[in-house]
């Protein structure tokens, strides 16, 4: 008797097939089931499904239901195609189960970019709603969201690749993809526009360039960048400056997006506040420049913390030791054992974490405009109290999509249409506004004041006077309970470290490196 092969689609609006012909399922809990078993790739208690699809009914009400519905999906499916037993439910063993999503993951990890993209054919469950599910809704947008981050990176990987091949056409195919993912970015813009000219199709580009006018105009009120007006007036014969390769590798059972630049004799780790994104990062002139001269005084490593860029969505808030065990795997996939981490704003605290736990490891610490504790108490007043905090992320979250929070974090570039549509753009990049909130609902909650003394690393402290987000009190505090800390109080008002004056910043780094090396 023949296997019957099941295929799952996720990406995009959910379908079942068997043996390629469709299995209509009309019930919405009972496909979203079928879609969160597959998804398992192994048994689920009954209980979480029950909380999941039923989280307002009592137990008796949920055991009926539960037993209606897979009496129902079985006279659809047929008898062998899910197992049960009296505490958990999965898919048959006995059957072929392919899931389109795990078919993407699978070619991302290999780097079979093209392949990927082919197969991510939509966002996760696009559309598809399974009705008064808040358990199963959270789940479903988590996933998405770690799935159209690998998608991003696939599509900019082809873009490049096919750009640097010369299949001009192909390029400018997927750089539309990424345009429609993200209509405001002008990045993805000028890799269509530049690779249409390319292919010889102006008239094409030209309608994209004045649509995304258009669009960035409406959205965020400012006009293009010259380097993308420039595009229209030259042959772009020059290839994509590409930043250095993104590379995965899998802690946790989340994937981690980092980077390793440079080659010098020392480590450094660079590990930035509550939003990153390791690709876009590179399109900001200062912050550019700023990273090249991080990896002349050694070979920097960067990363996007679990949640947060190219890293993989999580369906919690992922907190100091998450974000401390993500360093550790990095680590181990750049083959550093000994390390400086650089800890900036929220990313200091597990920085500190780390350096306290692994002491052998860290051979510098280095800590910016960044702070112990997320929210004031009697005892620690350098930081916003709770409800301040929550009244500001309210805030934020309200104005993603724009440059959310310039006007604090760097009011120096606050005026500066190129910064702000960059930081916008790098924001929708970076997260969306539900995960957003959940990172820094953690980040409000940490507290590793218990930590610094602990820290047996050399440290350096440096902070702004005039810092709008985190206020300077906070950069004193660390200094004075790290143990031989070395404390720099800069002149400035920007809270990000490439804005305003970076030569003094830079100028302090290196002469602590130095030492180190010596």
């Amino acid at each position: 008797m023949t296997m019957a092969l099941f295929n799952v689609r996720t990406l995009g609006f959910p379908e079942i097939r068997r043996d390629d012909q469709p299995c209509p399922i009309g019930l919405r809990k009972g496909l979203a089931l079928l879609v969160y078993l597959a998804e398992a790739k192994g048994p689920v208690g009954r209980d979480t499904v029950a909380t999941m699809l039923w989280p307002d009914s009592t137990e008796d009400v949920v055991r009926v239901r539960l037993r209606r519905l897979m009496y129902r999906l079985q006279l659809t499916l047929g008898d062998d195609v899910l197992t049960t037993d009296r505490s958990t439910l999965r898919w048959s063993s006995a059957i072929g189960l392919q899931i389109d999503s795990q078919l993407f993951e699978q070619a991302c990890d290999v780097g079979e970019f093209e392949r990927a993209c082919r197969q991510y054919s939509g966002d996760f469950l696009d559309g598809f709603s399974a009705g008064d599910c808040p358990q199963f809704d959270e789940w479903a947008f988590f996933r998405r969201e770690a799935l159209r981050g690998r998608a991003i990176h696939a599509l900019e990987r082809v873009v490049q690749d096919r750009h640097a091949a010369g299949d001009y056409a192909t390029a400018a195919a997927h750089a539309g993809r990424l345009v429609q993912l993200d209509p405001l970015s002008e990045a993805y813009a000028r890799h269509l526009i530049r690779n249409l000219l390319l292919a010889g199709d102006r008239a094409t580009a030209e309608r994209h360039f004045d649509a995304m006018t258009q669009r960035l105009r409406d959205a965020l009120d400012v006009a293009p960048e010259a380097e993308t007006r420039a595009l229209l007036n030259a042959v772009p014969t020059l290839p994509i400056e590409a930043p250095p390769p993104t590379r995965y590798v899998l802690g946790g059972g989340v994937h981690l997006a980092f980077q390793t630049y440079g080659a010098g004799g020392i480590d450094v780790l660079l590990l930035p506040g509550f939003v990153s994104h390791v690709e876009r990062i590179w399109e900001e002139p200062r912050c550019r420049a700023f990273l090249s001269a991080l990896a002349e005084m050694g070979r920097l490593i960067l990363l996007d913390r679990r949640g947060i860029g190219l890293s993989d969505r999580v369906g919690f808030n992922p907190g100091v030791d998450a974000t401390a065990q993500d360093l550790g795997t990095v680590l181990d996939a750049a083959g550093s054992r000994r390390v400086v981490l650089f800890g900036a704003s929220e990313g200091g605290p597990a920085c500190i974490r780390f350096a306290a736990d692994h002491p052998g490891r860290v051979t510098g610490l280095v800590l910016f405009g960044s702070l112990a504790k997320g929210s004031a108490t009697p005892d620690y007043p350098h930081a916003l109290r709770a409800s301040q905090y929550d009244a500001w992320l309210q805030q934020l979250v309200a104005a993603w999509g724009g440059p959310a929070g310039i006007e604090t974090f760097a009011p120096s570039l606050a005026r500066d249409p190129q910064a702000r549509a960059w930081w916008a753009g790098l924001l929708r990049a970076a997260s969306s506004p539900g995960a957003i909130k959940g990172v820094l609902e953690a980040l409000r909650d940490m507290d590793v004041r218990d930590l610094l003394g602990r820290v047996s690393a050399p440290t350096l402290v440096l902070h702004r006077h005039d810092d709008h987000a985190v206020r300077v009190g906070a950069g004193r505090h660390l200094a004075s309970h790290i143990a031989h800390a070395r404390y720099v109080e800069l002149d400035g008002a920007d809270h990000w470290v490439f804005a305003g004056d970076q030569r003094a910043v830079l100028a302090s780094i290196r002469q602590f490196v130095g030492s180190l090396a010596a």
